[in-house]
């Protein structure tokens, strides 16, 4: 469970870093904002203070949002699978 929870949390930090570039080079944003829109959208909180501003950017950030929420999804279901085995052992 170590070796998919160090394959997940790095996919997931990949993916940080692919949005960044993402959107800093679709969108006139800085690095910055970049980076905190894609948080955002992985995490999807949604906050509504920066949206895609082409249909260029529109249908990757849908395709970003589908691949990065299911690897967000992924990465919680084992942080949580290991916890609770963890919870089980002790008892």
């Amino acid at each position: 469970m170590k070796k998919q929870l160090s394959a997940t949390m790095g996919l997931l930090i990949v993916m940080i870093g692919i949005g960044t570039v993402l959107f800093r080079s679709l969108e006139d944003w800085t690095w910055v904002q970049s980076f905190y829109f894609t948080v955002v959208t992985l995490t999807t909180v949604g906050y509504g203070d920066l949206a895609p501003s082409s249909d260029v950017s529109r249908l990757a950030t849908a395709l970003f949002i589908l691949v990065g929420v299911a690897i967000v999804v992924s990465a919680l279901s084992i942080v949580g699978n290991m916890v609770h085995s963890k919870s089980r052992r002790r008892k």
